[in-house]
């Protein structure tokens, strides 16, 4: 797995203008490839009196699945623009649709290469990107009489708490980094006396 990623803060659109052309780039995060489908018929359909809704998406975070279209434009000059500015910017699971309405001004292929290509970074540097980091899931469970002490330490020391359970013990639900793994068990040992117990989980991605 990645150890980050960068994707889209959130949906949004973004307008520029060509030689009289007018390019409309709408942004959104997609977590699988149905979600980005989905977007892009949306869009195609708000703009169905467009000459052109060009598209790309890229979804996973080693980037596994890239695809794109030029929807009439020239052969390579709308969709693969779009998806390069996507991967030059290391940005995953997110979808971008160039919607173009023609301004009379023919601009050739190297200028709509640039101008759907550019329509995306600068819809990028607008709308604004985040980034995601990969984290290890963990269980920390511990007695009653240390648990409210123990959570109150992990949010103010900014990890990651997810769940609290109450029952017998206390368990608590936490992500941190992998490479805080040990540190953290050193921690949590000194901080409960070593009265608590750590039990790794899986990963995920969260908000670095």
């Amino acid at each position: 797995m990645q150890d980050e990623y960068r994707t889209v803060a959130g949906a949004g659109v973004h307008e520029t203008e060509v030689n009289r052309s007018r390019f409309l780039c709408a942004l959104a995060p997609a977590a699988t490839e149905r979600e980005a489908q989905d977007f892009i018929a949306v869009v195609r359909k708000e703009h169905a009196d467009a000459n052109h809704n060009c598209w790309a998406y890229v979804i996973g975070a080693d980037a596994s699945v890239q695809k794109a279209s030029d929807d009439g434009e020239p052969g390579g000059t709308a969709g693969v623009p779009m998806l390069q500015m996507l991967l030059r910017r290391d940005m995953r699971y997110v979808v971008a649709v160039v919607t173009r309405y023609f301004g009379g001004v023919k601009l050739g292929a190297g200028g709509l290469i640039r101008a759907y290509g550019g329509a995306v970074g600068e819809a990028l540097d607008t709308l604004g990107t985040r980034t995601r980091r990969r984290f290890r899931l963990a269980t920390v469970t511990v007695d009653h009489q240390r648990a409210g002490k123990l959570e109150n330490d992990l949010r103010t020391t900014g990890r990651e708490v997810r769940d609290v359970r109450y029952g017998e013990a206390v368990t608590l639900e936490i992500a941190l980094p992998d490479t805080d793994v040990p540190a953290f068990r050193t921690w949590l040992a000194d901080a409960t006396a070593g009265t608590a117990a750590f039990e790794p989980g899986g990963e995920t991605y969260g908000d670095a």
